[in-house]
């Protein structure tokens, strides 16, 4: 029987500045050459297990361990990080916390350096690894000039430089557009056939992993294993929901149609699919009686009019070119598109953080580029992508009452409004926390609530679920949802197409600096050309609606999110 390359034997956890445990109990073996998801809610102890893999805990992270951790058949707790590093490679999910060098080429070489690698050779492996990544020209760049997909490249480029047996990955998707998550997922699973590594890959985003087969998933809960199962088995159960992640959108759609979720469907991924004529027909069944819940827009008043915009940021450059549309008051818009497509750029326009080379900015029919970014922000809020980009207090409580305090709110008030949106933000446990005790995800909390405090008019968010499990998602998406009810405009520029689908009836398409649509979060997604131009990626209901031989998979698309509005799911 093979040696497992890691091995978990009833192995606990606590950090120093915790009163109880993170990890308990944990008995887990991953083999040479075995691709294992690690799923589970923020604060499941899944981020937890990789930081031990990886050496950051004990050596980064101090605490108290019980049990036994072997990597490669060393005590992990006895060796270092830096020997650790040449067995196991991580990919961090903070990015620019992993970056070292001055631009792109230098950052890949780094590992390359240390072992002292001759120069020609070190170049050899850096074009080659960059080429693998899709980032060969941008070698020469700073890595704070880069989208969050190409920094993301980097980072896998980085660890691909050494030989290691393990590869952990830690939400390598976060900041990935759909397509190129896609491509991520199909370059991790090409590097795992290539070198034979194990590959441990902790991530929300389940059915985007899925898109290449994993060997096993391993479900994490209050800090212990609730499952480890091949994922046939347990996308077959209720293991997912019953632990608040969000299962494949397809296999939520076959059990509305009542439809049985069993290993001999081949569930792991839908274009594997086998679905037999019978249950074909209770898919088409439920599609037709579900046609009356398709509900049109009411139209409304105008409150944010982009028109005939360009901007770059160098004068050879045209980062947005001719982008106009409008937003109407109330409504809630997701903006979407390639990474580099410019649609942080745009919210950065509209909040006057840069200024445009021609076209104009209406705010209820006002041209607002006079206006600066103080008075804007009176109006308009903005949650950036990165939140180490937007944290300035050391505390949790101080950062979220910052703005109120700026703007002279009373005592009583503020610790209301506080004391509200910490609570929704799944933050209100932790009020008293310094903010570098939180993970990525909670920071990205912090963040939101800081903004929500303010209850400004037009709320724009750069990615607002990036690293948030289920139960957060919908937590904050269902704020932002009954914000929106009271009358609150949300924009939203995001990567996550079931975010669009869900929440957002209106969706408008970016790529390469040109507006490419505006129509519905539906047409986006059942549109294969428009997917293709935008580097998106067809949602898996229209996948699963072709299959069953459902023509008009926009609708099919429409009738499942309005059912789970009508039934509030």
């Amino acid at each position: 029987m093979a040696t497992p390359i890691i091995s978990f034997k009833d192995y606990g956890f606590q950090y120093m500045a915790q009163a109880e445990p993170t990890l308990h109990h944990i008995n887990l073996d991953i083999y040479p050459g075995e691709k294992v998801l690690i799923a589970g809610t923020s604060g499941s102890g899944k981020s937890t297990i990789g930081n031990c893999i990886n050496g950051l805990i004990p050596f980064a992270y101090p605490g108290e361990k019980t049990g036994e951790l072997l990597v490669d058949g060393k005590e992990a707790d006895k060796s270092s990080i830096f020997e650790l590093s040449h067995t196991v490679g991580t990919v961090l999910q903070d990015t620019d916390g992993q970056f070292i060098g001055l631009t792109v080429g230098e950052d890949i070489a780094f590992a390359a350096e240390n072992d002292c690698v001759h120069q020609d050779e070190m170049k050899q492996i850096v074009n080659r690894v960059a080429e693998l990544v899709d980032i060969e020209h941008h070698l020469e760049y700073a890595p704070h000039e880069l989208s969050g997909g190409q920094k993301q490249r980097v980072s896998l480029a980085g660890v691909m430089v050494e030989e290691v047996k393990v590869l952990l990955f830690d939400e390598p998707l976060a900041n990935l557009d759909p397509a190129a998550g896609r491509m991520t997922i199909e370059l991790i699973d090409t590097v795992h056939e290539r070198t034979g590594a194990a590959v441990v890959i902790i991530e929300h985003r389940l059915e985007d992993v899925l898109w290449r087969n994993m060997d096993r998933i391993v479900l994490m809960n209050e800090g212990r294993v609730v499952a480890d199962m091949p994922t046939a088995k347990l996308l077959a159960g209720n293991f997912l929901m019953e632990h608040g992640i969000r299962e494949p959108l397809y296999l939520t759609a076959l059990r509305y149609a009542g439809v049985d979720i069993d290993e001999k469907i081949h569930p792991e991924h839908v274009e594997r699919l086998t679905l037999t004529d019978t249950q074909k027909e209770m898919v088409r069944n439920w599609y037709q009686r579900q046609k009356t819940y398709i509900q049109g827009q009411d139209s409304k008043e105008e409150l944010l009019r982009i028109e005939s915009l360009d901007f770059g940021y160098t004068p050879q450059s045209r980062t947005l070119q001719n982008v106009s549309f409008t937003i109407h008051k109330g409504e809630m818009v997701s903006i979407v598109g390639r990474n580099g497509a410019g649609k942080s750029t745009l919210a950065k326009l509209i909040c006057g953080f840069e200024q445009p080379s021609s076209g104009a900015i209406y705010m209820e029919g006002r041209n607002i580029s006079g206006d600066t970014i103080k008075e804007r922000a009176a109006r308009i809020g903005y949650v950036m992508q990165n939140p180490n980009q937007m944290i300035s207090k050391p505390m949790i409580w101080d950062e979220v009452e910052m703005a109120l305090l700026q703007g002279n709110v009373p005592e009583a008030e503020r610790k209301k409004r506080v004391e509200e949106t910490l609570k929704v933000c799944g933050l209100y446990p932790f009020r008293n926390w310094p903010v570098s005790a939180l993970s990525f995800g909670q920071k990205k909390r912090v963040t939101i609530a800081s903004i929500l405090v303010q209850r400004p008019q037009v709320i724009i968010l750069d990615e607002p679920t990036a690293g948030q499990d289920y139960h957060h998602y919908t937590e904050i998406m269902e704020f932002l949802k009954e914000l929106n009810g009271h009358g609150y405009t949300i924009l939203m520029i995001t990567h996550d197409m079931h975010l669009m689908l869900e929440y957002t009836p209106r969706a408008v398409v970016f790529s390469e600096g040109k507006m490419l649509a505006d129509t519905t979060a539906a047409h986006v997604l059942n549109d294969p050309a428009l997917v293709q131009a935008a580097n998106l990626k067809e949602t898996s209901l229209y996948t699963l609606s072709m299959a069953c031989g459902i023509d008009e998979p926009q609708t099919f698309t429409e009738c499942f999110i309005g059912y789970e509005q009508k039934e509030g799911r």
